[in-house]
């Protein structure tokens, strides 16, 4: 063995990669914490996708944004600088209003609804997708969205000026409507938006609340069940390619148990969440009348607005959802 092969063994014994010329390693990119439980199903997903190949198809999942910041992540997949990552579909919402149809209210308000809407939609996001060169593997619902305060949110005329976290285009519509003042601001990011002033409200998840600790700047959550908007998990498709068929296949079985597993912990979590919220001081409540009907008039100039910029393909999926619900 030559000197300049034997630097390369080592180096890759070095750094735990296989020396198999058949196996393969990928990078995946979230932008979500460890303590999100998103994170936890990826990580899963990661172990069985190793387990099932016997290491021919490793994924090393780099968490909070600690490699590819999340506006940047779809873009690398789609390069193949990486060959996997998850973000929150609705920040492709400039690419396609189907990808923030998740972030309308009133058109899915439970995990059942959330779920078919995803069923529906599928199709043409797999097609938005694969134009790009990229391949959707699953997608899990956040729980229900609500709205974190450090004052009892009672009157709608407390929504004016306010500074509100929000993650996507659409909340950031939401916003507006509402008479308030949208402010994007990442997960990870949270903490200091509020202690330095840029944020008094969010709009998010209890799970979100839950892993980042809201109790610490905020006193109340109004549990509006706005929308269950979702993250996705998707991979270059060349690097699917590339893979033979009986990995290609424990790939996508491991993608399917990981979206149904991920579904179940969304639950779960929402569960646990709001559990951990009262626990630590913070009012968990409904909104009362005054409050619901400013929601309900800004969700509802938020559907208006989807549906003029909406092309016929969104539209058709949607009504079609609709009239299955229906049914």
């Amino acid at each position: 063995m030559n000197k300049i092969l034997s630097r390369s063994v080592l180096i890759a014994a070095a750094c735990g990669l296989s020396t198999t010329a058949s196996a393969a390693q990928w990078t995946m990119a979230t932008p979500y914490g460890d303590a999100s439980f998103h994170t936890k199903n990826v990580k899963q997903f990661a172990e069985d996708v190793a387990e099932a190949t016997g290491g021919e198809l490793t994924i090393n999942v780099h968490s909070g944004g600690s490699l590819v910041a999340h506006g940047e992540i779809k873009p690398s997949v789609r390069r193949g600088t990486i060959e996997a990552g998850e973000i929150f579909l609705s920040t492709l919402s400039n690419e396609d209003p189907i990808f923030e149809v998740d972030t309308l209210p009133g058109v899915a308000g439970s995990y059942e609804e959330a779920f078919e809407l995803w069923q529906a939609t599928k199709p043409l996001i797999t097609e938005l997708f694969a134009n790009q060169g990229m391949m959707p593997l699953y997608a899990v619902a956040w729980p229900a969205q609500g709205i974190y305060t450090d004052f009892e949110l009672d009157d709608a005329e407390q929504f004016e000026g306010l500074r509100v976290r929000a993650p996507n285009i659409n909340t950031q519509r939401f916003v507006d409507y509402l008479g308030g003042s949208p402010t994007e601001t990442e997960e990870s990011d949270i903490p200091t938006a509020f202690s330095t002033g840029r944020v008094d409200a969010m709009i998010t998840s209890s799970s979100t609340g839950n892993s980042m600790t809201a109790w610490d700047y905020v006193s109340h959550y109004t549990d509006a069940n706005l929308w269950l908007p979702k993250n996705i998990v998707f991979i270059n498709q060349r690097a699917f390619d590339r893979l033979d068929e009986a990995t290609q296949e424990a790939l996508l079985e491991a993608a399917a148990r990981a979206e149904e597993r991920g579904w179940q912990m969304s639950r779960d979590d929402n569960q646990a969440s709001l559990e951990a919220l009262q626990a630590n001081g913070i009012t968990v409540s409904e909104p009362n009348d005054e409050v619901a009907a400013a929601l309900q008039a800004a969700g509802d100039q938020l559907f208006s607005a989807w549906e003029s910029r909406a092309g016929e393909q969104a539209k058709q999926v949607l009504e079609e959802y609709q009239q299955q619900r229906q049914d």
